[in-house]
């Protein structure tokens, strides 16, 4: 059972939890979290800059990213730029919500709404 906490942020948005799931493996500034989505999407889940500004604005105050002091190389990188990171909650979160989709996907199969086997590619 998931904690109340982690269950106050479910269900997110699909650009949420695109955002999340870009913080995983490294952190990123808002122009890196939207390059990592395209790519994640394979183009499908292109966005405009203001959403996921919005969208990392929302995270961060619930708390589920920070910003990072650390800056990859800091005599090239713009210090405007702000760099986001997963936080433990956020983890905690984007795997809950995952675990909810695939639920859903489950009862999908369950239901013949989809049938075969779904491909899962690696990126």
């Amino acid at each position: 059972m998931t904690e109340p906490s982690i269950e106050a942020h479910l269900p997110l948005t699909p650009l949420s939890i695109h955002v999340l799931l870009s913080l995983v493996d490294e952190e990123r500034h808002g122009y890196g979290i939207m390059k990592e989505i395209e790519q994640l999407t394979e183009g499908r889940g292109m966005t405009a800059t203001g959403p996921v500004y919005l969208a990392a604005q929302r995270l961060l105050e619930s708390g589920l990213i920070a910003e990072s002091a650390k800056r990859p190389d800091p005599e090239f990188d713009d210090q405007r730029r702000k760099y986001y990171k997963l936080t433990e909650l956020g983890r905690l979160v984007a795997v809950a919500e995952i675990e909810r989709m695939a639920s859903l996907v489950g009862v999908a199969f369950e239901k013949k709404l989809v049938e075969g086997k779904i491909s899962i590619s690696s990126h």
